[in-house]
């Protein structure tokens, strides 16, 4: 199992730090992560969140592959059906030949009607989209015939490994069918994936499930909770609001406000509390790939680089 870290480069107004810093500071984290054995750094896409969302994720991944050397460089996830086909997959080869084959884009169709809204995008129809853009990917990538044109310079690795990310049983089904990765670590879309695999005419045998556990690993976890507790319900309040942007609850989204409320969603505790956590929830599938946020929006820096430390020197040992 690869073990990584998510990033999604997030700076709240209530803590924000200049954009340069903050930028220079995670770029300074992912070599160091890269140090203490880090697999893989997963980057994320969102638009016009007031924290800063990370927006353009090839951007950053080309800057993370100018400064690295093994790590893996993925998302999870871009939001494929906003974007042309050609963007894309310039993008992404560009990456491939920056970091010499390190790029493991994921794909996701998004869940925001104001995104989709801005870059003119086809919200109704986006999986039947994305299901099309991965296809000209591969073509334009010259891994499949049907592009009149493809893209130089091409990608190093042949075919460039994707993924697709979906929390919901379409989603798995469209990622089996297409011969991708599933970014979800839910047991229940294991079966939707395996027939969107045999749908596609992809042998079940080449299943592979990648995906997040929503945990912060301390020395101390009740100590840590104290101090980390805003910045976790930050995180969960933001994605409720934005979530609904749009929508009819717009004025009315869901509230956390307290540990319970937080439910099964994070998870605290020691290298070895975390560990055990990881291999139950992973027990029985197919999965190749585990990552976890990295910080939670506008913690301090020494809690961001203590759970860092202690996620790839502890942690990662302990499911190896």
């Amino acid at each position: 199992m690869r073990f990584g870290m998510y990033v999604d480069m997030r700076n709240p107004p209530e803590w924000r730090r200049g954009w340069a810093a903050h930028y220079g500071r995670w770029l300074e984290r992912i070599e160091e992560a890269e140090r203490l054995g880090a697999d893989a750094v997963w980057l994320t896409e969102h638009h016009f969140f007031d924290d800063g969302y990370l927006p353009q994720c090839w951007t950053f991944a080309a800057a993370i592959a100018a400064r690295t050397s093994t790590i893996r460089i993925g998302t999870a996830v871009a939001l494929l059906p906003l974007h042309s086909a050609i963007e894309t997959a310039e993008q992404v080869a560009l990456v491939d030949v920056l970091s010499d084959g390190r790029v493991e884009p994921g794909f996701g169709v998004g869940y925001r009607k104001p995104e989709y809204q801005a870059f003119g995008g086809d919200f109704r129809h986006r999986y039947k989209v994305y299901a099309e853009r991965v296809q000209e990917l591969r073509q334009l990538w010259g891994e499949e015939p049907g592009a009149p044109k493809v893209v130089t310079p091409g990608p190093v690795q042949q075919p460039v490994p994707m993924w697709g990310g979906f929390g919901g049983p379409m989603g798995a089904r469209t990622a089996g069918r297409l011969g991708m990765g599933l970014q979800s670590i839910k047991p229940d879309l294991l079966e939707e994936y395996l027939m969107g695999l045999d749908q596609g005419g992809h042998d079940p045998a080449t299943a592979r499930m990648g995906g997040q556990i929503e945990f912060f690993v301390s020395d101390d976890p009740e100590k840590a909770w104290a101090e980390i507790k805003d910045h976790v319900i930050f995180r969960w309040n933001s994605y409720n609001r934005y979530m609904f942007e749009g929508t009819s609850r717009e004025l009315s989204p869901p509230v956390v406000g307290d540990d319970v409320a937080i439910g099964g969603r994070f998870e605290i505790g020691t290298p070895e509390q975390i560990a055990a956590i990881i291999n139950e929830r992973t027990a029985g599938l197919p999965v190749t790939d585990m990552y976890c946020w990295s910080d939670y929006p506008g913690m301090p820096d020494e809690l961001v680089d203590r759970h860092i430390e202690l996620t790839f020197t502890k942690v990662a040992p302990l499911l190896k």
